[in-house]
């Protein structure tokens, strides 16, 4: 009875409790649940004018253009900058393709499935379409027949896993072919459209004719803003504020970082040296009396052996002698050398032969295939081991068979050039690398050096105590693939966005260097601050100030004679200044070409603001060319050189209107 008792006094702190512990487990619950709602904003690399790019599209996007890459290149590898290249080119055809759909939609502008169709197979396919490689005839002409043969060809059923990876990747290159036309056929329509819209007119060819043939002559008298001292020229905060808020818009940005980096090589020490020289003597003695060279290469060596008949010309240079010269024989073993970082040796497996340098084969279809064949020169690098072992042995006319995949495919030998001496050779080559044992050794000192000096005071002042140079890297934007020549530096470029300004990363693998970054400035306003351009625009306040006070010298002079007298400058002359043309004299001087024709014919100009100095000047008569007036050849002239700039023009200014969100960096 006592604890009901308790229980009762109790009863409205339970409630609390107990209606706390609920609220906790429905939140709990709701929050558990709920998680693929928050996490589902994660999922999305950006926002395109109000398009949300999800991340597979992004990959898959991606996983395309590397295979088109694949097949425009013929390579298959790709490297750290080529990632870069076609991730940002990806993200810069998803930006074009909606932010001009959304622009086309509004005016009601589209390319039709049979436009799309005449432009990728029509009788004059589009340029894009034409420059392809994969359907050029063997004068690398384009030919639609062999365009017309590839779309039959991706229509098949693949009988095959083989035959159906090769279909997969050859409409995977069609399809990225046939969208990159649809976007810029309307790209083409849209700038078509716009140019039309901003075309010249009658009154702009007569002021251009006139422009044209107008000119006049000066004498002028410059002084440059040299003739005044900097040192007497007082800069206030109030000037800069002034000037700062004046031309704010030019300091727009996006957010960004900068970096100062302390960078430690990863490189051999002497143990790693000594330690690779005895195993490559082991391997010496080995290669030169092994049965099996190949085995004895392929386990040792960074290089493969590949049984190929070298040339003179096409050996390596390190071994070019050691094989050609008066001393090579079968079994000649070249001993162990040590250059640039690597060992080597080698051992010739056969010589004092000759074969073809190329051969030209040509498939041998069945007669029920209508298909022309096409011969096709070949060196023994471009073929695979198993066709050049036969290719090279054919005789001219000789047909020979090979496995492909679960079939056969016979080739005829129809050329063969003029033999030339060959030889097989078995070489070794090691690269000294740091063992792990040195790659320990360095990453700790790395590392030490982060514990011993975790701020920014101790971690400058400590590396200018023991000599090792702080590299700058400024404005890194957050999607930047990798700060400068530094290799997989991405991972820096990501902690500097997560960081605060002054404080010391962790150590970096960068390729064969260790990286220490201290994040030396965080800049995420819309502008940049009067801080960071206080240099520029302290320059430009003195130039500003110094040209005021010239000006205001000059203005109390009443003929040019005066005005040379006070600025202790000789009177020049200017021939020929133009009304189209910038140039006064030998310089740039549109303010000044202005103040040319502006002022009347012998009358003394007040003082201009060049970009060189200040000037006066006195013009001379303008002079007309004489010229017929021709309003549709200047029209004509005049659109085309809109035709230049305004597509250009005109999708910039799509995209800068444009609503995008770029989330790249949260998935790189």
């Amino acid at each position: 009875m006592a604890t009901l008792q308790k229980i009762r006094n109790h009863g409205v702190a339970l409630l609390i409790i107990v209606g706390l512990a609920m609220l906790a487990f429905i939140l709990g619950d709701f929050l558990n649940s709920g998680s693929s709602f928050f996490n589902r904003s994660r999922e999305y690399v950006g926002t395109i004018q109000g398009r949300k790019v999800h991340f597979t599209e992004y990959e898959a996007a991606k996983d395309q253009l590397t295979e088109v890459y694949k097949i425009e290149t013929g390579r298959t590898d790709q490297d750290e900058d080529l990632a870069a290249q076609i991730r940002n080119q990806v993200w810069q055809m998803m930006v074009m393709d909606w932010t001009l759909r959304a622009e086309c939609e509004k005016i009601g502008m589209d390319v039709t499935n049979e436009e799309l169709s005449e432009l990728c197979i029509g009788q004059n396919p589009h340029q894009m379409i034409m420059q392809r490689r994969a359907f050029a005839d063997e004068n690398g002409q384009f030919s639609r027949d062999n365009l017309v043969r590839f779309l039959h060809s991706i229509e098949q059923e693949a009988e095959n896993e083989e035959q159906a990876a090769n279909l997969k990747q050859a409409k995977t290159y069609w399809m990225y072919w046939e969208n990159a036309v649809r976007l810029t056929r309307m790209q083409e329509k849209y700038t078509d459209l716009v140019q039309k819209l901003l075309t010249a007119n009658n009154i702009d060819a007569k002021y251009q004719f006139l422009a044209n043939q107008t000119t006049v002559d000066a004498q002028y008298i410059m002084q440059p803003y040299s003739a005044v001292a900097d040192s007497t020229i007082t800069v206030k905060n109030v000037d800069l504020k002034k000037l700062y808020n004046q031309q704010k818009k030019l300091y727009k940005q996006t957010p960004n970082r900068s970096v100062e980096y302390l960078s430690f090589a990863i490189v051999p020490s002497e143990e790693d040296f000594q330690q690779a020289e005895k195993e490559m003597q082991a391997v010496e003695a080995e290669l030169q009396t092994t049965d099996d060279p190949a085995l004895v290469v392929n386990t040792n060596s960074d290089v493969m052996y590949t049984a190929f008949n070298y040339s003179e010309e096409n050996i390596p240079e390190a071994y070019k002698e050691f094989a050609f010269g008066k001393d090579a024989k079968k079994d000649a073993f070249m001993p162990l050398t040590f250059a640039d970082g690597t060992y080597r040796m080698a051992r010739l497996i056969e010589c004092g032969y000759s074969m073809p340098d190329s051969v030209k084969l040509c498939p041998v279809y069945p007669d029920s295939v209508k298909e022309e064949p096409e011969a096709v020169w070949y060196t023994e690098a471009m073929l695979p081991q198993n066709i050049a072992e036969k290719a090279f042995k054919a005789k001219k006319v000789e047909q020979f068979t090979i496995a492909q995949g679960m079939g056969e495919i016979t080739l005829q030998c129809v050329e063969v050039s003029k033999a030339t001496p060959k030889v097989k050779i078995a070489f070794v080559e090691r690269l000294v690398t740091p063992s792990s044992k040195t790659y320990s050794v360095l990453y700790n000192k790395a590392k030490q050096f982060i514990v011993t000096n975790p701020d920014e005071v101790s971690f400058r002042a400590a590396a200018e105590q023991e000599g090792l140079r702080l590299y700058p890297a400024y404005n890194l934007d957050k999607n930047q693939d990798k700060i400068a020549q530094l290799k997989q530096s991405r991972a820096i470029v990501r902690w500097a966005f997560e960081a605060n300004e002054g404080d010391i990363s962790d150590v970096f693998e960068c390729g064969d260097q260790f990286v220490i970054a201290l994040l030396s400035e965080v800049s995420d306003g819309e502008y940049r601050t009067l801080k960071e351009v206080e240099g520029e625009l302290t320059a430009k306040v003195i130039l500003n100030k110094k040209a005021e006070q010239m000006m205001s010298a000059l203005n109390k002079a009443t003929t040019l004679q005066e005005a040379a007298q006070m600025a202790n400058v000789e009177i020049q002359n200017a021939e020929g200044v133009a009304l189209n043309n910038s140039r006064f004299a030998n310089a740039m001087e549109p303010a000044v070409v202005g103040a040319a024709f502006a002022t009347a014919q012998g009358q003394l100009s007040a003082p201009v603001k060049g970009v060189q100095g200040v000037y006066m000047l006195v013009p001379g008569q303008q002079v007309v060319a004489e010229g017929t007036q021709d309003d549709a050849a200047m029209i004509q002239q005049m659109n085309m050189r809109y035709a230049y700039s305004l597509p250009y023009q005109a999708i910039s200014l799509v995209q800068e209107k444009a609503e995008i969100e770029d989330n790249r960096s949260n998935f790189q």
